[in-house]
């Protein structure tokens, strides 16, 4: 959400970002609620003074005997009880108006994101590791079916989009989320969090996938939302808090099953497990100051990317460009491993820097050094690593000739020291 003190201040550089973004100034209309919000405020504030300076100027007439005077500044009081409901409505309109304005937008970039519409416009600023040649290479799909890759039993029983792991392949796919688990607590210093996969309206709200993002989401009978990323539970830890500055940064990650509708998604990567309505995924949240947070994304990017390096899978690292960057970044940077099968890149991580941008929806706050006044936090997150994408990933640059797909030594103290995995 906007911070609407930055927008009387600055609305040209708010016009900017949105302009950035493709989308038309909103400034003047937004203030224009502004003004009609703290004129209903002023209404509601000057009825209710008004009042109070009555009902004690009563009592003071009564005491002087004077009833004539107190029976008219008590016809007053009353005319003011039954006029104050509509003003609060009135207020209670006007903000919201404005709030719901203010939450539509998206997040403004910062000024070293590329210009751009779409994918295209991306910036790579990095490649790691030699590609695996694509003439030869297998999908995923073919090469997992004999592993224990069985699409067509989870279409029976749940429909397209989904899967079951069985047998060599679902435990290389435990050994991935734990070896990342590992990777981030360990080295890179996260708190390991098992959160709710349920959620309610306001931890959505909170990250920002409600209410524009509502038709991505599952949601439940009783209300309550399936998690598209642990960044919704994990980002919330710190919602209606004012965090102590000497604990920042707070560092989470959890490994979670994700949901998501895929509304939008028809006729995309409808084989294999690139894109599915549920799916395991690592996620890194980290809570900072405004002065860490542009260094937070650096050691969170590289934290994705170590675990990308330490299986040997060959990526590269994109800026992503003003057209393509979610609703909530300011900042984007989109991993994307090379699958050899395809003969392409593709993503496996997305590591956003989201400023104040959340924190301001869920009044996520911390007091600076030797500053009275609060101040909202800084949100970042990052997949680390989407771990069925990652399985694709090995899968497609250490399969063998033989049907067989080597384990990268890393993974091999999870697989009880196994080498590779063969065909049942």
């Amino acid at each position: 959400m906007h911070d609407i003190k930055f927008i009387r201040e600055n609305p040209s550089a708010f016009d900017a970002g949105l302009g950035a973004r493709g989308l038309a100034p909103q400034s003047s209309d937004i203030l224009a609620l502004d003004a009609d919000a703290r004129a209903a405020q002023t209404a509601v504030d000057t009825m209710l003074a008004t009042r109070n300076a009555a009902s004690k100027q009563i009592g003071a007439l009564m005491g002087k005997g004077d009833r004539e005077g107190a029976d008219k500044l008590k016809a007053e009081v009353e005319a003011i009880k039954t006029e104050l409901p509509a003003k609060e409505e009135a207020k209670r309109s006007a903000d919201k108006a404005l709030a719901d304005v203010l939450a539509s937008l998206p997040n403004l970039p910062v000024a070293e994101v590329p210009q751009g519409a779409d994918e295209n416009d991306n910036a790579e600023v990095k490649r790691w590791g030699e590609p695996r040649p694509a003439e030869g290479a297998r999908e995923h799909f073919d090469i997992g079916a004999p592993l224990g890759l069985d699409f067509e039993s989870a279409q029976a029983v749940s429909g397209a989009r989904f899967v079951y792991l069985r047998g060599a392949i679902a435990r290389l796919n435990r050994a991935l989320g734990q070896f990342m688990l590992d990777t981030h607590t360990l080295k890179y210093g996260y708190e390991e969090v098992a959160p709710p996969v349920l959620v309610r309206d306001e931890a959505v709200f909170g990250t920002a996938q409600l209410p524009k993002f509502a038709e991505d989401l599952f949601k439940t009978t009783d209300g309550r939302w399936l998690i598209p990323t642990a960044e919704v539970s994990l980002t919330n830890l710190v919602r209606e808090q004012i965090l102590d500055l000497d604990k920042l940064p707070l560092r989470f990650t959890a490994l979670t099953p994700c949901f998501r509708s895929e509304a939008g998604a028809a006729g995309k990567d409808t084989r294999g497990l690139i894109r599915q309505h549920q799916f395991d995924k690592v996620e890194m949240v980290s809570i900072t100051t405004a002065e860490q947070s542009a260094d937070e994304h650096e050691r969170m990017t590289g934290a994705a990317e170590h675990i990308l390096e330490s299986l040997g899978l060959p990526y590269r690292r994109m800026l992503l460009c003003t057209g393509d960057m979610g609703f909530s970044a300011q900042k984007t940077y989109d991993l994307e491993v090379w699958l050899p099968g395809q003969g392409k890149y593709r993503e496996i991580s997305s590591c956003s820097n989201c400023g104040d941008f959340q924190a301001r929806r869920m009044n996520a706050r911390y007091r600076p050094e030797g500053s009275k006044q609060t101040r909202n936090a800084h949100t970042l997150n990052g997949s680390g690593l989407a771990v069925g994408r990652t399985l694709v990933a090995v899968l497609e640059n250490w399969q063998r000739a033989d049907g067989s797909v080597e384990i990268p030594p890393a993974l091999r103290p999870y697989m009880g020291g196994a080498e590779a995995i063969t065909p049942a």
